[in-house]
């Protein structure tokens, strides 16, 4: 399992991932899902996957062979609109490759959230769901979540809207992520969050939080602490 969230807001974007994508007794596996394709000073690409391993990382491969080939790829992509068909199309391409090996029940399905920007347009945010097809933040729908998504969406939902700062919306994506943590031993550490300011055209923002990071340890337990102290203060039901 994993989980990925991503801000589209009016100073940019924010990306944050988990990197656990199996988890038992004894056993714990450890993939990278935030990815980057970037030609500074013209396009910032950033790629988060969720769902069967296999696809995506047959995915991501395909799309940087290809980048420098004649076939439609992420450094000739006119706008992001074009991007997430690419991405959406390339997923269709491998279920479909995969798919026809006679391998049973298997679920070969994947989703992507991809958001950057291309010089000409704003910054842009695309859910790919499993089947190809997409749809795009808005000001009213400012993110998107992938993989296990129902610890995080709580905080998401009460504190994010358009006009949140990148700085506000970092720190909530990582509260939502230390809120999915400790509820679901498939997500864990360590973190890749990156902040992407709109017009900048550079990702260097790239941020890596393991379990040595402070600054996120004390996230999490100011926010325990504050959750706790509301819920005492509130008063009690008159019966």
């Amino acid at each position: 399992m994993t989980y990925c969230v991503a801000l589209a807001l009016k100073d940019g974007l924010v990306f944050a991932a988990d990197s656990r994508t199996n988890a038992g007794v004894d056993q714990i596996a450890t993939y990278r899902k935030l990815h980057k394709f970037v030609i500074e000073g013209e396009r910032v690409i950033v790629l988060m996957t969720a769902g069967n391993l296999a696809t995506t990382q047959s995915v991501l491969s395909l799309m940087r062979m290809r980048l420098n080939s004649d076939r439609p790829n992420l450094f000739g992509a006119a706008s992001m609109y074009d991007v997430a068909t690419i991405i959406g199309a390339t997923g269709r391409e491998v279920v479909a490759r995969d798919s026809g090996q006679g391998q049973g029940h298997v679920d070969f399905g994947s989703s992507f959230i991809v958001g950057g920007q291309i010089q000409g347009e704003p910054p842009r945010l695309f859910l790919v769901y499993p089947e190809g097809n997409f749809i795009e933040a808005t000001a009213d729908t400012p993110y998107f979540q992938i993989g296990e998504t129902k610890y995080g969406k709580p905080i998401l939902d009460r504190v994010i809207d358009y006009d949140t700062s990148l700085d506000d919306g970092i720190k909530c994506a990582l509260i939502s992520i230390d809120s999915t943590i400790r509820s679901n031993l498939s997500v864990g550490l360590p973190l890749d969050v990156l902040r992407y300011r709109r017009a900048s055209f550079i990702a260097t923002e790239h941020f890596n939080v393991d379990e040595h990071h402070e600054g996120f340890r004390q996230l999490g337990e100011a926010w325990s602490v504050g959750l706790r102290d509301v819920f005492h203060r509130i008063p009690n039901l008159k019966w």
